[in-house]
């Protein structure tokens, strides 16, 4: 095993261990303009949130729209299923192919 290698690993893992005034600044001013002292996500329970949340704002030509798109995507999707080369590139291609053999050492 290299011998740096546990040295690299020690100074990685002194250097997570260091402070960042930039980020304190930062998480200071977020306290100061929210008066939110902590940094830590407070967890809230779904049916507030869905409830907020309320009804769906797409309207009826919206919601047209969407099929609409949904349908051409699907029709994209029909055609793609198909081969990619027509019989005659695709004879083309396995004559090419008969005619240079692979050479393998």
């Amino acid at each position: 095993m290299n011998p740096a290698l546990p040295a690299l690993a020690l100074l990685a893992m002194l250097g997570a261990c260091a402070s960042f005034p930039e980020v304190d600044a930062a998480q200071a001013r977020f306290a100061q303009t929210t008066g939110v002292t902590s940094t830590t996500p407070q967890l809230v329970p779904i049916e507030g949130l869905i409830a907020q949340a309320g009804q769906g704002r797409a309207g009826e030509a919206a919601t047209k729209a969407l099929a609409a798109r949904a349908a051409g995507l699907r029709a994209r999707a029909r055609a793609m299923q198909g081969p990619v080369h027509s019989p005659v590139t695709r004879a083309r291609l396995a004559a090419a192919i008969a005619a240079h053999p692979a050479k393998i050492n």
